[in-house]
């Protein structure tokens, strides 16, 4: 017959439950602050930076290059509000959100880099610098 014990359930212990206390004490708060998903894919003569920002106007995201390391910002901010007839709020919700990564792009020319934003995705193109190889010569012996 079926089992209709939650999945969660049968996996209780005492490591999950300290394993675990973050995330159920704060909910996914922890895990929706600060950073956003990318994907880094190596192709031969460039990398491609492919960072997920749904819900940002082009706008609210900026990308700054300090050094040899880049940042990208986007900061998010929505306000709904309903009122009734006589102007009272019904109901008003607030959302704010700031997020921010940084990379290390020695070894990029950062001279050549390229963004787009496009359906939520903003997609780098970081070239590959050359390392030049050490000059090869024959040593003659004396």
């Amino acid at each position: 017959m079926f089992d209709l014990t939650p999945f969660d359930r049968r996996q209780r212990s005492l490591s999950n439950y300290f394993d675990n206390f973050e995330k159920t004490f704060f909910g996914d708060i922890l895990g929706s602050m600060g950073a956003f998903n990318t994907d880094i894919l190596d192709q031969g003569d460039k990398y491609v930076l492919q960072a997920e920002l749904p819900g940002f106007a082009k706008e609210d995201i900026h990308i700054d290059l300090n050094g040899d390391m880049i940042t990208i910002h986007a900061e998010h901010k929505e306000e709904n509000e309903e009122k009734d007839n006589k102007g009272n709020f019904v109901r008003r919700e607030r959302r704010y959100g700031s997020f921010s990564r940084s990379f290390d792009v020695a070894g990029i020319k950062t001279d050549e880099i390229t963004a787009e934003y496009k359906n939520g995705v903003l997609e780098m193109n970081l070239p590959k610098a050359t390392s030049k190889a050490p000059a090869t010569r024959q040593i003659e012996l004396r």
